[in-house]
């Protein structure tokens, strides 16, 4: 666990250290060579600073072990920083398709080759940031750190807009050709949809969680299969499964033999959370209640 934690913070800093030359390095450039795309993706980028600072803060936070006051743990504390990140990520695509919109009434600007390097090299970058860091958020069950890996994510759909905005503007340049040199504006309003785009899916998957929504289906049914294995177990009443930030806690409800004991019933309850732990390491609490079951189906719930 230990050295889960260190990889997950060893993500989020090199995210957030990335994130500050980044953003530096796009708005130096796009106010000395004008370019819309790059300031509105620069300002995107001071953005991302904001939200790798709550992910990190919230990483911390959903570490802490449970106390009087938070039974559960938590956990929904990187629940929380993945809707901030939402929010950001909103606020930045609204901001980047009113700026490009406006460019767009204005005369075109001269584009540089400089300009394009910047988000060359800003591409290429993010897109092994969100290799990175979705790897390890996947592989540590971090909510946070893969809101982050959705945000490097959402740079990379507008570094390839960039790229290609701002190499329409230069061709437009070349040759003289007005309409291509507004490449670079017309790029800005396609990565703010994208970025809105993105914001939307991560905001309503951290609602999801917030609200108690159960795990996907195939997760569900592998757990009712691991449950229905158990011996004794004759009927399965109730299961519910529910996302706690980076782990899992499932509630259980079975019936077994009436004629059972107390001992027999408490060893099938062990079983029960064993099995389910064993097969999902992301399961961090089993909470099993027993019913009795009678041969004659008269089995109250």
């Amino acid at each position: 666990m230990v050295s889960e934690n260190k990889q997950s913070a060893f993500a989020i800093w090199i995210s957030l250290i990335s994130n500050i030359i980044l953003t530096t390095v796009k708005l130096a450039v796009g106010l000395i060579f004008n370019s819309p795309v790059l300031i509105a993706d620069g300002v995107h980028n001071a953005g991302d600073i904001v939200a790798t600072g709550a992910a990190l803060s919230s990483m911390r936070v959903s570490k802490l072990p449970p106390d009087e006051d938070h039974p559960y743990g938590h956990g929904k504390a990187e629940v929380i920083s993945a809707g901030i990140v939402a929010i950001i990520l909103v606020m930045a695509g609204i901001y980047m398709g009113y700026h490009s919109v406006t460019v767009l009434f204005e005369p075109p600007q001269k584009a540089s080759v400089i300009a394009l390097i910047a988000a060359g090299f800003s591409l290429v970058l993010k897109q092994i940031l969100y290799v990175y860091t979705m790897s390890v958020g996947k592989k540590n069950n971090s909510n946070g750190l893969i809101a982050t890996a959705y945000d490097h994510l959402a740079d990379v759909y507008a570094s390839i807009a960039a790229v290609i905005g701002i190499g329409l503007a230069l061709i437009g340049d070349y040759y003289q050709m007005t309409l291509l040199s507004y490449g670079d504006p017309i790029a800005g309003i396609i990565v703010a949809y994208f970025v809105l785009r993105l914001a939307i899916h991560m905001g309503k998957s951290s609602v999801g969680v917030l609200m108690e929504k159960n795990v996907d289906s195939e997760k569900m049914n592998a757990l009712i299969n691991l449950v229905r294995e158990v011996p004794d177990v004759k009927r399965i009443d109730r299961i519910r499964a529910r996302d706690h930030g980076h782990y899992i806690i499932v509630d259980v409800r079975v019936s077994i033999p009436a004629q059972l004991s107390v001992q027999e019933g408490h060893d099938i309850s062990r079983q029960i959370k064993h099995s389910i732990i064993e097969h999902h390491p992301e399961v961090e609490e089993v909470l099993v209640h027993l019913n009795p079951w009678y041969e004659d189906n008269t089995n109250p719930l």
